[in-house]
C-alpha cells in the first residue's frame, strides 16, 4: 500500500508524537509498504529515513493561503494527490500542531480523496479564541466524526468518543515505547552513577518527559525535600531528556517554574538535568535509577509514552492512580500508585 502519515512534528524535532510517527513509518516500510510523511519544515532530516519519503514543508497549519484554505491543509491535499496515496493516517495531538485548530479540518478536506484514519494521542483541545469553551471540544469531536476510522491509545479516550456518538469505527491500540532498551556499549550501571556523583548507597529517582502542568513536578520536588531534610536520606533526582520539546511553548514557562521551585526548596544540589540526549543515553539513565517517579496530576494512562518507555526498561515505577478504573493499570502490578499531589 501507499500509506501517508501526517504529523505536526517529526524528528529531529523533540516530541513524543514525532518519535512515535517515525517508529510507525519505519515498521510499516519494513513490512513492504511505501511510506510518505508530511510534516513541519523544522523536521528536515540530515539524511534520508530508509523506506520513507519525507516532505517537511509545512511552516504553519494555521496560516491562510491564496486559496483561502489554511496553507498546511492545502499542502496536504496536494501531497495526497501527488503521491496517489491509498490511505492517510493523521497522528494527532493538539500541541504537536502548535494548538492550531486548522489541523482539525484535515479529515474533512481529505476524505473525498482518500480514506483517513486519525490517531488521537489524547483528546486535549486546541486553541480557538478566548472563551471558546465547548467549541474547542467540538473541534475534536468533528475531527473524529469526519474521519473514516479512529485509533485511540487508552480506554478513557475510547469511552469518551463512543459516548459522544455518531463516530466511525474506533480501535484502541496502545502505543509502544519510543526508546529501545539499548544503552551505550559496555554500559556499567555503577560506573554510570559514579560519574554523576551518585554515591553507591544513594537513592536515585528518575523523571522522564517534558515538564508541563500535568506532570506533577512540583509534587516530586516537595517529596525530594521531605526525604532529604526530614528523613535525612541521601536522595538524588535526575530529569531525563529535554524539558520543553519543540511544539508546546507553554512547556518553557513550566520548566522555568520548576527550576525556581527546586531552588526555593533548597534541593538544587540533589537535582541533575541531562538535557535533550539521544535514545542510548535516555536508556542508560533510566537503567541507572532506583525508581522512576511519574506523578501525573490527571492520573497514569497508557497514552503516556514516558510510562511505556519506563515499563520497557523494567524500572520500578511510582505513579498516580488513573482518573478512571483501568484493568490494565493496577496498583502493585508493575507499578505502585498514590493519589495525585500526594
Amino acid at each position: 500500500m501507499r500509506i501517508g502519515i501526517i504529523t505536526g512534528e517529526f524528528p529531529p524535532m523533540q516530541g513524543g508524537v514525532g518519535d512515535y510517527s517515525l517508529e510507525l513509518a519505519c515498521e510499516m516500510a519494513k513490512s513492504g509498504h511505501k511510506l510518505f510523511v508530511l510534516t513541519n519544515m523544522q523536521a528536515r532530516q540530515d539524511g534520508p529515513v530508509p523506506g520513507v519519503t519525507m516532505q517537511a514543508s509545512v511552516e504553519q497549519w494555521g496560516r491562510w493561503g491564496q486559496s483561502r484554505a489554511p496553507r498546511g491543509i492545502q499542502q496536504a491535499v496536494d501531497w495526497v494527490k501527488a503521491n496517489q496515496l491509498d490511505v492517510v493516517n493523521i497522528q494527532y495531538q493538539a500541541a504537536a500542531y502548535n494548538m492550531h485548530a486548522a489541523a482539525n479540518d484535515l479529515p474533512h478536506r481529505l476524505t473525498s480523496l482518500v480514506p483517513v484514519v486519525t490517531t488521537f494521542h489524547d483528546l486535549l483541545v486546541p486553541y480557538l479564541f478566548p472563551k471558546a469553551g465547548p467549541l474547542r471540544k467540538r473541534a475534536i469531536y468533528q475531527m473524529a466524526q469526519n474521519s473514516t476510522g479512529i485509533i485511540v491509545t487508552n480506554r478513557q479516550d475510547e469511552a469518551e468518543l463512543k459516548e459522544a456518538g455518531n463516530m466511525p469505527p474506533v480501535a484502541r491500540i496502545p502505543i509502544g515505547s519510543n526508546i529501545a532498551v539499548n544503552p551505550p556499549p559496555n554500559y556499567d550501571r555503577k560506573a554510570w552513577r559514579s560519574r554523576k556523583g551518585i554515591a553507591p548507597n544513594a537513592f536515585l529517582i528518575g523523571f522522564f518527559g517534558f515538564i508541563n502542568r500535568s506532570k506533577g513536578v512540583d509534587t516530586l520536588a516537595h517529596a525530594v525535600r521531605i526525604l532529604t531534610e526530614t528523613y535525612k536520606q541521601d536522595v538524588h533526582l535526575v530529569f531525563i531528556g529535554g524539558q520543553t520539546g519543540t511544539s508546546d511553548e507553554s512547556n518553557v514557562q513550566q520548566a522555568d517554574i520548576a527550576q525556581e521551585l527546586i531552588g526555593g526548596l533548597g534541593i538544587t544540589r540533589s537535582v541533575h538535568w541531562t538535557g535533550f540526549v539521544d535514545a542510548e543515553l535516555v536508556s542508560a539513565n533510566l537503567m541507572a535509577c532506583d525508581v522512576v517517579a511519574l506523578p501525573f496530576k490527571d492520573g497514569v494512562s497508557l497514552r503516556r509514552g514516558t510510562l511505556m518507555a519506563t515499563l520497557a526498561h523494567g524500572c520500578p515505577i511510582v505513579t498516580t492512580f488513573p482518573a478512571q478504573t483501568d484493568p490494565d493499570l493496577v496498583d502493585g502490578f508493575a507499578m505502585r500508585m498514590a493519589p495525585p499531589d500526594d
